[in-house]
């Protein structure tokens, strides 16, 4: 039973990272053809004019993406609780891709910066 729900799991797991790399390689995507318009705009001489409907919209479209990545990473995070609830909490996943799961961003530097405070004392 053990097998068949780690099997399951990992599935999962692998169809979650693909999704959120989908988003992020989404928003960078939008981002990009956002930044690039004004730009090209601007080098071709045109009105500032020209074109805005189009950065309205991409920048819409870059508000749409990050709100679809927040409801990705509240999925993660459901998920991680569904993974305690089938008994494989010490589990770590990697999915078919072989990709295991990335370290919480600036723990490393919170354990420094908690490590360089110091109390002061009242003088």
């Amino acid at each position: 039973m053990l097998k068949q729900r780690r099997m399951a799991a990992e599935q999962v797991a692998a169809a979650l990272f693909e999704a959120e790399a989908a988003i992020d390689a989404a928003i960078t995507k939008a981002a990009f053809l956002t930044g690039m318009m004004p730009s090209l705009r601007t080098q071709a001489g045109a009105s500032a004019l020209i074109g805005q409907g189009a950065v309205e919209h991409a920048s819409q479209a870059i508000l749409s993406l990050t709100e679809a990545r927040r409801a990705m990473v509240e999925t993660h995070q459901e998920l991680s609780i569904v993974q305690e609830q089938i008994g494989l909490g010490a589990v770590t996943l990697s999915g078919d891709t072989g990709q295991t799961k990335p370290p919480p961003m600036f723990a490393s530097q919170e354990r420094t910066s908690r490590r360089a405070l110091r109390t002061v004392q009242a003088a």
